[in-house]
């Protein structure tokens, strides 16, 4: 594993997780019944949950 090689890997996550939060802006700025429409509140709430389930479970190992 060279330095190279990692710094590529954290400018890849980077930029996605920019695009993902780009995107998440954008869908936010909709209006609600649109956002309703396409299951954008359902999608959010699935990774809210994700993201809590994990922070739970790291706080359970420590």
């Amino acid at each position: 594993m060279s330095v190279l090689s990692s710094i590529g890997r954290i400018a890849t996550r980077y930029a996605d997780a920019r695009a993902r939060y780009r995107s998440e802006r954008i869908l936010l700025s909709l209006p609600a019944e649109l956002r309703k429409d396409i299951g954008f509140p359902e999608i959010f709430d699935a990774q809210n949950s994700r993201r809590a389930g994990a922070v739970t479970c790291s706080a359970k190992v420590i």
